[in-house]
């Protein structure tokens, strides 16, 4: 199955040689040297149809890009009501300790806690203590 990629690249070599790349893959590529014009290809207009791209190759680095509007055209934001704070905690707390290996006492460190408090707060998240 075809996979159809937006390249999006300041460099016109680049930009062709990875359009040749995908294209020998038997994939359909759409170079593109404009940021401007590769994120108006992105935008879904009310009731229209989607753009259809399953994969972009971005050059972060190219003029003109603007990562914001990038993010929000992949992804648009949602309304969604704020987290309870002890979900947020219980995420945060969660993600210290994978930083960490599972090292309880760097991530007490890390949390600025101590190490009691974090494991009552594991025990009350239902979490591994």
């Amino acid at each position: 199955m075809p996979f159809h990629v937006l390249i999006l690249d300041a460099d016109p070599d680049r930009r062709q040689a990875l359009a040749a790349l995908l294209r020998a893959a038997g994939h359909v590529a759409v170079p593109e040297g404009s940021a401007h014009t590769a994120a108006e290809g992105l935008v879904v207009e009310p009731g229209g149809a989607a753009p259809g791209f399953d994969f972009l190759a971005v050059d972060l680095r190219h003029p003109g890009l603007d990562l914001a509007a990038l993010r929000d055209a992949l992804a648009p934001r949602s309304e969604l009501p704020p987290d309870p704070l002890d979900a947020a905690e219980r995420r945060h707390i969660l993600a210290v300790l994978a930083h960490t290996g599972g090292n309880r006492r760097r991530a007490a460190q890390l949390l600025g806690i101590s190490r009691s408090t974090l494991l009552n707060k594991l025990r009350r998240y239902n979490e591994e203590a």
